[in-house]
């Protein structure tokens, strides 16, 4: 048993191997009294919350006793109106206009294992002995609103996940105004915070700045997804805290769509950090009997630095998010046809490419953009899902079957979410794009975004799909989704449920890709928005890899992939070779190089491979050879990073096995320098009493060398430069 409950000081001790979480009932509110390194049930926990009185300004809730104000009480789910002037987690507005409620605990169950959370992705446990889980059930009297905060603690990962339904056992309806994931009053504000930021071809640049008193530090996307700009991810660091040792706590939000997660320090120096859906333009109709359920909120304690809360989430999510059937399984090397091609391409040209591609033990060929309606440019053609017989005469079935023939398996890209104003299905249905009436519909890419809180929609879709799925053999779905939501309106919805529009649309995305991924359970789904623009928990629950950014830029890629790696798990990382200059940035940069940055993820080539020279075929078939050998490693081992491409000139990291009896280390050098000092490389992970092979340097080191002193690094030329170990334990 992993939770205790002490019912003589109404106190909930949630634990794991490593972390303690404590809750404690005050007067009813059910207040935050512990989060960290784990603590021993049978110590003494007594005055673990302080209570006294505060000259603030701060009312009493309870008027013969002084010393609890909500506004200095530490709490789980805090409301405003009612004392507590921070940040709230929730607000409701009743039929007679006022904003106020009052949650007060009425009771408890605790359950073993996990129950899964109605329409939305959530981490799940695959046997009862793995978690167990607490839910407080806390009413407002006066409106009839019961909220069900649940708490699931994994015994063995230092993690804690958080949801909340609403249910409305009141007799009149209700508008949720907000209604967040999660919400934690940390006892002081000395920390840092992370968060992860950028922009298209530019995703998860790490920024990390000193919390300080009356500014509030948020992220956030208004953008109807999880965006480029913004990633749904907080963290506090300890000031002294690093890579590799300090406190650090983190909060990972399971969902795909808008999202806020902030952290505000209040007149006491205390800090208060909230995750969930963005309140901003968000209002949910309750009707009575009605319920509402919050996404899941994944929080992470480490007392190891950023690596040890990365490890954590890695694991968690690749083994308790990711499902079905590639889950556990090595991912193919692939290789897409669109810098190669682009919209210009015949089956011929195809299978050419794809022929280079089996001689060099590439696995499987991706038809992206162009193959279907009359798509010669982005004008036109999105939701018109059937084959262009100009390019493809003989259909998809032929192409499939002639890179079938060569050894390779066969992947497809779609744009199932957006649909062009020229095409067929906007002229039958031109109200099923997102949309107000009698207002300008703003394109982007010439597209617009169908209406997923429809079923209709959904389900012209799924057939349109589905009929693909069942005569082609496509083994890879690439799930691309390109530009972000305007005029957020529905046909299909009344005037007071307008405001909901925008999270029924995701409900609607997660109950599509449930279908299409039960229906057809063989088929990897990857996926996509301009690349990272969606890169979140919440796809990952129904597609288990992410393309990590459209910027296949080397030198680019060392921050994305780093700044990514921060949660999310190398197997979830989509990361190719592309041809130079790079079609983003324009740099040339050595096709060694591109490879070792491509091989520290899910492996892949994105050129015209009849274009390359015998010197680079053999390079790249050489490049093959190795991730196939050093895929598993890559993909399923624990990722420890050394250097920071955020910090200098020099970025590494690597992979160990779990019995430690396997590693790969990369380094990368970006620009050369004269007359350069000599350095060395200190490791991660390692056994300190294995002896380890590095292969490339054909000589044997104990483990504690080379976690203490480090491995030399022998000169590298150029700007650019790159080069890997593989250590093996003798």
């Amino acid at each position: 048993m992993n939770i205790y409950y002490n019912e003589n000081q109404q106190m909930f001790h949630l634990q794991s191997t490593d972390m303690s979480y404590i809750i404690q009932l005050v007067n009813g509110y059910p207040s935050h009294a512990y989060w960290g390194k784990r603590l021993d049930q049978d110590g003494n926990l007594d005055d673990i919350l302080m209570l006294q009185e505060r000259c603030s300004f701060s009312p009493n809730p309870v008027p013969d006793d002084r010393s609890i104000s909500l506004d200095t009480l530490p709490q789980e789910y805090p409301q405003y109106g009612t004392s507590d002037f921070r940040h709230p987690a929730y607000q409701v507005q009743l039929q007679d206009g006022s904003r106020i409620t009052e949650l007060l605990y009425r009771t408890h169950r605790i359950v073993r294992g996990k129950p899964a959370l109605d329409g939305l992705p959530a981490v799940y446990a695959e046997s009862e002995q793995e978690a167990m889980t607490l839910e407080l059930e806390l009413i407002d009297t006066y409106s009839g609103l019961l909220v069900i905060i649940s708490y699931t603690v994994f015994k063995a990962f230092s993690a804690i996940t958080r949801s909340v339904r609403f249910v409305n056992n009141g007799h009149q309806a209700l508008n949720l105004r907000s209604a967040l994931s999660a919400s934690v009053d940390f006892a002081d504000a000395e920390y840092d915070c992370l968060v992860l930021t950028g922009a298209w071809v530019r995703e998860r640049h790490m920024q990390r700045s000193h919390l300080t008193m009356g500014v509030t530090t948020k992220i956030e996307s208004r953008r109807g997804s999880s965006s480029h700009q913004a990633n749904p991810f907080i963290a506090l660091l300890r000031p002294d805290a690093g890579e590799d040792q300090g406190d650090v706590f983190g909060f990972s939000l399971v969902y795909s769509g808008n999202f806020a997660a902030q952290a505000e320090v209040d007149q006491f120096a205390t800090v208060r950090v909230s995750i969930g859906i963005n309140p901003f333009d968000f209002v949910w109709l309750l009707e009575p009997g009605e319920s509402f359920q919050t996404p899941e909120a994944v929080l992470v304690y480490s007392s190891e630095g950023l690596g040890g809360m990365s490890r954590t989430y890695h694991k968690l999510y690749r083994t308790r998010l990711c499902r079905g059937v590639h889950r556990d399984k090595e991912r193919p090397i692939l290789v897409n046809n669109w810098e190669a091609t682009y919209f210009d391409f015949n089956a011929d040209k195809i299978e050419a490419i794809a022929g280079v591609a089996a001689e060099l033990g590439i696995e499987l060929f991706v038809l992206d953009d162009g193959w279907f309606g009359k798509r010669d440019d982005d004008t036109t053609s999105l939701g018109d899902w059937t084959v262009d017989r100009k390019k493809l005469p003989n259909g998809l079935e032929d192409l499939a079957a002639r890179v079938n023939k060569l050894g390779l398996q066969f992947g497809l890209w779609f744009e199932p979410e957006m649909i062009s104003p020229e095409s067929e299905l906007y002229r039958l249905h031109p109200d099923w794009c997102l949309h107000v009436p009698d207002r300008r519909r703003t394109e982007g890419r010439c597209q617009f975004i169908l209406d997923y809180s429809r079923q209709d929609v959904r389900e012209y879709i799924f057939d349109a799909l589905s009929d693909i799925f069942r005569t082609v053999p496509v083994a890879y779905v690439k799930w691309d989704m390109n530009r972000n939501m305007t005029e957020i309106g529905s046909a299909a919805l009344p005037a007071e449920r307008q405001s909901e529009v925008a999270h029924r649309y995701m409900l609607g995305l997660y109950g599509l890709l449930e279908k299409l991924s039960g229906t057809f359970p063989n088929i990897l789904f990857e996926s996509c928005s301009g690349g990272g623009g969606r890169f979140d928990p919440g796809m990952l629950y129904y597609m288990p890899q992410t393309w990590t950014s459209d910027d296949t830029d080397a030198v680019e890629r060392l921050k994305i992939q780093y700044g990514t790696s921060i949660v999310y798990p190398v197997s979830a990382m989509g990361s190719h070779v592309s041809a130079v200059p790079n079609h983003q940035v324009g740099r040339i940069t050595p096709l060694r190089t591109r490879g070792d940055v491509a091989m520290s993820g899910n492996f892949g080539y994105e050129l015209d491979l009849t274009k390359l020279s015998e010197e680079e075929k053999a390079v790249i078939k050489r490049q093959v050879s190795d991730y196939k050998e050093l895929r598993g490693l890559v993909q399923s081992g624990d990722l420890y990073r050394l250097k920071s491409p955020f910090t200098g000139n020099e970025t590494a990291w690597m992979f160990v096995s779990e019995d430690k009896k396997k590693a790969v280390v990369f380094y990368f050098r970006v620009l050369a320098e004269p007359n350069a000092p000599l350095r060395r490389l200190q490791l991660r992970g390692l056994n300190a009493n294995f002896d380890y092979r590095v292969s490339q340097l054909g000589t044997s080191y104990r483990g504690d060398r080379l976690l203490h002193f480090g491995l030399n690094l022998q000169q590298i030329d150029g700007d650019y430069a790159s080069v890997w170990f593989k250590l093996d334990a003798e």
